[in-house]
């Protein structure tokens, strides 16, 4: 049997409507594709007939499809984790379980990726078709404020339609919310020259509502600061709280300094001036700053020899003639 080429990657949340038409629209995208290719849909703990609705596909015979059924719901980047995990292609495209891509650009993404020799192709939804002020508006600002901070400079961070090389892609941990920000991590294991982009198909939601409203632009702001924290300073977050921590110290060592020389050399009275008190503080600031990137040190160094935890916990899997694995 020859091993498989391509995983495509869905996680799915109360889409109960949209994933039988889901998965036809992605075995008509794909029935043109020369070498084996494999379906995995993760149902990120649906509360209606999503999971239902999908098992019916499991015994379609032109179809290799595989279902992950979560605990619970753990959110999008969990279940994009999990699914990712379980894919055994060379190469992985992920995409929105809402109908909103269109699974007939993954074999255009495929090639392309090979063509451009890239680790990571990113969709660009140049044609959005969401609202302008609710969606469109809060994700160009938030597009721009990301490309400007991690230096991966792309128009549509927030397209789910990717494709990957399996290889790349499983050397980065997806945590809390950070499917957004996936470039940004890939650019940490790769040149940011091996990340693309091309334009894509965007749909209207046919089916059911929108999970996002305007207060993840917050959010996104607040990840950020995340993203580039970890980008840099993951492997040594002692030089982050450090520097921070010295800055404070010779701040304060010069206000120290002055007002010694106030008090010993000029016979001034400094006890109920507030530079003291600030001096003071900018040097019990510097003592806790630099103490806690030596504890981040040794927290850093605990995470890098154990990191074998998970952001998802997986219920069942469901394959083709089987019911459980």
């Amino acid at each position: 049997m020859l091993p498989i080429e391509l995983s495509v990657v869905i996680p799915v949340f109360n889409e109960e409507d949209s994933i039988e038409p889901l998965i036809t629209r992605v075995s008509d995208a794909m029935v043109n594709f020369s070498a084996p290719w494999e379906l995995i849909l993760v149902d990120d703990g649906s509360t209606d007939r999503t999971l239902t609705n999908a098992r019916k596909a499991l015994c379609r015979p032109d179809l290799q499809l595989k279902i992950i059924e979560l605990q619970k719901n753990f959110g999008q980047t969990a279940a994009m984790q999990s699914g990712i995990d379980a894919a055994s292609g060379r190469l992985i495209a992920t995409l929105d379980g809402d109908l909103q891509n269109d699974p007939a650009d993954i074999p255009v993404m495929v090639k392309a990726i090979e063509e451009r020799q890239l680790d990571l192709l990113v969709g660009w939804r140049k044609n959005r078709q969401d609202g302008l002020l609710l969606r469109k508006i809060p994700s160009w600002c938030a597009n721009r404020l990301i490309g400007k901070i991690t230096g991966v400079r792309l128009h549509d961070y927030g397209c789910s339609l990717k494709v990957y090389r399996g290889s790349i892609i499983k050397q980065v941990k997806l945590m809390g919310e950070m499917h957004r920000f996936i470039p940004a991590w890939v650019a940490g294991v790769v040149p940011s020259s091996r990340i693309g982009e091309m334009p894509v198909t965007h749909h209207a939601r046919q089916h059911g509502k929108s999970k996002y409203g305007i207060s993840r632009t917050f959010r996104v702001i607040l990840d950020l600061l995340s993203v580039l924290f970890f980008m840099r300073y993951k492997a040594r977050p002692g030089h982050f709280f450090g520097s921070i921590g010295l800055a404070a110290g010779a701040a304060s060592a010069l206000i120290l300094l002055y007002l010694a020389f106030d008090k010993f050399l000029l016979g001034n009275d400094i006890g109920t001036r507030p530079m003291l008190i600030v001096g003071v503080m900018l040097f019990l600031s510097s003592v806790q700053l630099v103490t806690t990137g030596i504890l981040a040190e040794m927290m850093a160094r605990a995470y890098f020899r154990d990191d074998e935890t998970t952001s998802y916990i997986v219920r069942e899997v469901f394959v083709r003639d089987q019911t459980n694995v």
